[in-house]
């Protein structure tokens, strides 16, 4: 596994989460679609452990991708666990949960994105 890719996507993954969850993008609809703006947690605590997952889930890719993928094959791992594990198992606990469709668009979407940006990292550079 190679360390710096791993950093490389993590950091990547967290810069789009940022971007994503910010008022640029998502982030006014996703605090209406939970009801109100969250209280927020001390931000190095919050960044300190969003970071710590997006490494794990990083190295986790790295893990099923294998050292040398190709971009295609990489690309296509990450669609498939990105919509089809992580988007997926989020929807059935937003049915259970009885959250909206959108707030699954947003939360699923940035996990599709995520491992997308994983499976390109992993491609070009792997």
């Amino acid at each position: 596994m190679n360390i710096w890719l791993v950093l490389l996507a993590a950091v990547s993954s967290f810069l789009v989460g940022g971007l994503w969850y910010s008022p640029v993008l998502f982030g006014k609809a996703w605090n209406i679609e939970n009801g109100s703006p969250t209280t927020a947690g001390h931000p190095a605590k919050v960044f300190g452990v969003s970071f710590a997952f997006s490494l794990v889930a990083a190295a986790a890719f790295a893990v099923l991708v294998g050292p040398s993928p190709g971009l295609e094959a990489a690309l296509k791992l990450g669609a498939l666990v990105g919509v089809g594990l992580v988007a997926a198992s989020y929807g059935i606990n937003y049915q259970f949960a009885q959250r909206t469709f959108k707030l699954w668009l947003i939360d699923g979407g940035y996990h599709a994105v995520q491992f997308l940006l994983f499976g390109l990292v992993f491609g070009l550079w792997g």
